[in-house]
């Protein structure tokens, strides 16, 4: 019996990239990146993707609208041949439609212990209720904001005089670390 070539995943991101590095540090069998995409075209992490000659694509949607920039990434995503998506600090909410087009097939790494503190400044809320852990979720991508089904967290202690920055700091570890074991799970269940 062969063995699977590997899942074509695309991986979309707004900045840094520091979790697309993650995942492109254990690509493998399990998956291949085909695209690294950017709502951002000075996105920092666009230009360490080039450097590994991974393919990239990066467009803004100032001045076209949502529709016709998601258009042109679907386009570039089914370019590249990519079957999967993994969203790694891309801050752009996908439209029930794309999220239509590609059901099932989206995940998502989000600060925080998912289904608490959905959206934004999840550390700064997690210190401010005086929560006793925070950390990162990988999830489903559905049309309901970090509502998907949660396949993995990792939990991070927050401790005496924890700050906003030092605890995302250190979840972001935990981040680096898990979603590149899920996502290998993810394209093979």
């Amino acid at each position: 019996m062969s063995t699977p070539a590997p899942a074509p995943v695309a991986v979309l991101i707004s900045g840094r990239g520091s979790n697309m590095q993650a995942l492109a540090a254990e690509q493998g069998e399990a998956y291949k990146i085909v695209l690294v995409a950017s709502d951002r075209p000075d996105a920092a992490g666009l230009a360490w993707a080039r450097e590994q000659e991974l393919e990239t694509f990066a467009l803004s949607p100032k001045g076209i609208g949502k529709a016709a920039y998601e258009d042109a990434l679907d386009r570039a995503l089914r370019d590249a041949g990519a079957e999967w998506i993994a969203l790694a600090g891309y801050m752009r909410l996908l439209s029930d439609a794309f999220v239509a087009r590609w059901r099932g097939r989206i995940i998502n790494i989000h600060p925080s212990l998912l289904p608490k503190y959905k959206g934004l400044d999840t550390h700064a809320r997690a210190i401010a209720a005086g929560d006793a852990v925070g950390g990162c979720s990988v999830h489903v991508v559905t049309e309901e904001l970090d509502g998907g089904e949660v396949l993995s967290r990792a939990e991070v202690e927050i401790q005496a005089g924890e700050t906003p920055e030092s605890l995302a700091a250190r979840v972001l570890v935990e981040e680096h670390r898990l979603y590149p074991a899920m996502l290998k799970k993810f394209v093979r269940a």
